[in-house]
Order: C-alpha cells, then structure tokens, then sequence
C-alpha cells in the first residue's frame, strides 16, 4: 500500500502542478485549468467571494486578537487568524480597501481602476480560484514520499554546491514545490532547534524560500504567457540556480557567523547507509514516509488549512500592500526615478520597451504581482516574459515571504533584506535576458 500511496499519489501531484496540458487554444497546466473552469463558473460573483474572504480575515484576527485564550495558537481558527499586531492592520487595511473599491465608495485614489480596481478585478479572481485547487491538492507533492525521494538524490551536491547541508534538501524544495512561507517557518523552526546555523538559516530563507508554482502560475497568468508556462519556469529555475551557488558565497549571507541559535544541537548522519546508493536510499525514505502520511480525513483537513492559509492570509495582504504600492506607482514618479538606471543596461542587453520594463523592477520587493501588473499593458511578449520571471526569481517581497523571514527567527533584517533583494536582481537579471533572447 504505502508503495502504491507514494508513486500513485506522487505522480498525480506532478501531473496536476508541472505537467503542461492544451487549454482553451494555449498550453496551461491543470491546476491553472480547473481554477479557469471554477472562475468561469462563478464570473462575476468571484469578487463578492473574494470581498467576503478578505472581510472574515479581518473581523476574526480582530476577535482571536481580543480572544487569545478561546483562540491557542495550535488550534485551526487560532493558526489561521493569529497575527501579529503589525499584520492585523494590513488585514483590516485589505478590508476597507476592498470594501472601497467593490462598493465604488470613499477616496478615489484607492478605487481607481489602475489601483484598487487593478488587484479587486484582474488579480483577485485568480487568486481565488488558484488558491482553492492548489491549496487543497499540495499534500500530493509534500506528504507522499516525493521530497524524501528528490531529497536523497541531492545530498551529496547541496554541500559543495550551496554550501547547505544535505538534510536542508527537503526545506528547499518544500519552498520551490511547495509555499516560499512554508520553507521559512520551517526553516526557522529547524535554526532554533539547532538543525542549522545562522548563515545556513538565512542562506535557506533568502535564497531556496521561493514563491511556489501556485504563485508562478497566477503571475503568468497575468501578463498573459501561459502558452510558455513551461519555457518560463524552467527560465526562472535556471536564474534562481545560480543566485543560489553565487549568494552564499559573497556578502551579506558569507559573513553570517557559522554558529547556532543555542548550544545545543543534534547532528545527523548525511551518510548513505550500506548496501544502499542514493536512488535506493531514497526510495526506501519515500515508503517509510507514505508510511506514515495522512489517511483521508488528514488529508482533506491538511487541504483546507493550506486553502485558508492562502484565502484568509494572502488575499488581504495582496490587496492592501497592492494597492498601496500602485497607488505609489500610479501617482508618483518613485518607481520611474528607482528604476531609470535600469533603462540604459536594458536598452544595452537589447530589451524591447526598456523603459516600462525599467520601471517595475524594483517595485517587486514591495508585492511580487505587481511588476505583472505594471506590464500588462506591454505589446512585446520578450518584455513581459523578462519581466515575469524576474519578479519571481527576486523572491523578497514584503507582502509575504520578506514579512514573514523578517516576523520569524532567521536572522535577517530589514536592511540585509534589501541588500540581498538588490543582489538577487543584478545576478538573475542578465541570465532571464540571455534565455529570452534564446526563445525570441
């Protein structure tokens, strides 16, 4: 049974998230395809689903705010709406804003079409439905044997090549495969219990904590490239593979201190046992995980925490520190004046529309949707394909993986953030623009 469990259940999971299948005339992949049927379903309702999803967010942190104890942290209603104070004003700031821009009321600035109208209507829909089905379908590549499987067929390169220790194999594609936010408390549950040290902590959370493919598919879905969906994942993977061997290696991650949250650690054996190479060791750690993976009922409950932890926590904040952030884009020349530096190297690497490609790369450390956003408008699909994969591969992003490393124990902070989200765009940028001239 637990063979059956793990390459039945296993491959159904890649089917559903990496395997490219015709869609409506382009190439998509079913994930995507059941949140377009489930989209068409609803039409126009989806936004009142979504105003209400972002309202019960806000209103229940506020009660399990009054309420810590009705509400512990290990409880469901108590992991999903037990945030901080810092992260329940962005979820009450999400509700008025969408409450604004559904109902057309209070100030104009918000509701704009190119602002609050821009993330309610274009993104929100997409989120929705891709949320739903990614959410709920995840345990088939994380619970099932596939990482412990992937996981030992990489231990013995992470060390030379990334400078991490083998076991951190499964924290990295947890994040690639899985939820950049489930890589960093992972991670940083794994630094205060003396897995890792500081510097593999925050090489960890900085550099393998990626925005998953559920995000990939909704941001390619934006600038409207899914008929490359393939071509431009493996682009993204390629770029994020080398800031993974280049930034551990340079500073501010190489001058980390090699020491650990406590004193107290636990050292594993990395070592294959005998009488095993590392396709059998593998196998044998993806049975003994199938073994032990949920029946059913765990299954489905797993889902729906997955599902509210996407719909109750992502959706408000994408819809304030969106807003906000194209308000700045939108009525302010802030993004012209960071990025024009950017249009001579562009025009240089012979990037078309260097100017609106210019003005979004750096707007993608405050949200990584709206670089997608601000292209929508671009003709040339080299520009949007550069951009798309860029905003992806710079990973930090405050509305969520940047909050959450910056709100966990890995230690980084603000300032080092911005530092490496700078370093992350100067190495993947030139490597995303050598591979579109390579398939335009």
């Amino acid at each position: 049974m637990a063979k059956l469990k793990f390459i039945i259940l296993s491959l159904i999971g890649i089917f559903l998230f990496v395997t490219p299948v015709p869609y409506d005339g382009s190439t998509s992949v079913p994930v995507a395809v059941l949140a377009g049927w489930f989209k068409d379903l609803l039409d126009d309702n989806i936004l009142f689903v979504a105003l209400i999803l972002i309202t019960i967010s806000a209103l229940m942190s506020i009660v399990v705010k009054l309420m810590p104890h009705r509400f512990p942290e290990d409880s469901f209603i108590g992991a999903v709406f037990g945030v901080s104070t810092f992260w329940l004003l962005i979820r009450i700031l999400g509700m008025f804003f969408i409450i604004f821009t559904y109902f057309g009321i209070g100030w104009e600035a918000i509701r704009h079409e190119y602002t609050g109208g821009v993330i309610l209507n274009d993104l929100m829909p997409s989120l929705v439905a891709v949320f739903l089905f990614a959410g709920f379908f995840l345990p088939l590549l994380l619970n099932y044997g596939l990482l412990e499987f992937v996981g030992a067929l990489f231990t013995k390169i992470m060390r030379p090549v990334f400078t991490l220790p083998g076991r951190s194999t499964v924290d990295n594609l947890a994040s690639w495969l899985g939820d950049g936010t489930i890589g960093v408390l992972l991670t940083s549950r794994q630094y205060e219990d003396g897995y890792y040290t500081k510097r593999e902590a925050a090489v960890i959370g900085t550099t393998f904590s990626v925005v998953s493919i559920t995000f990939t598919i909704v941001v390619v879905d934006q600038v409207g490239l899914m008929h490359m969906f393939l071509p431009l994942y493996l682009t993204i993977f390629a770029a994020g593979l080398v800031a993974a061997i280049i930034m551990p290696r340079i500073p501010p991650l190489s001058g980390i201190p090699d020491t650990y949250y406590s004193e107290e650690k636990e050292v594993l054996n990395e070592d294959i046992p005998e009488n095993y190479n590392a396709l059998s060791w593998g196998y044998t750690q993806a049975i003994d995980r199938a073994k032990r993976s949920p029946g059913f009922g765990r299954f489905l409950k797993e889902g729906a925490k997955n599902v509210s932890d996407m719909w109750f926590g992502v959706l408000p904040i994408v819809m304030a520190i969106g807003t906000l952030g194209l308000m700045v884009a939108t009525f302010t020349p802030v993004f012209t004046w960071l990025g024009a530096p950017f249009v001579p190297i562009l025009e240089f690497l012979q990037v078309p529309e260097a100017q609106a490609a210019a003005e979004t790369i750096l707007v993608g450390f405050t949200d990584m949707f709206l670089p997608a956003l601000m292209i929508e408008g671009v003709a040339n699909e080299m520009t949007r394909f550069i951009v798309a994969a860029l905003s992806v591969t710079q990973l930090i992003y405050l509305s969520e993986v940047g909050g959450v490393i910056l709100a966990s124990k890995v230690p980084v902070n603000f300032w080092r953030l911005i530092v490496i989200f700078l370093l992350r765009t100067i190495i993947t940028l030139p490597v995303i623009i050598l591979i579109a001239h390579m398939l335009f």
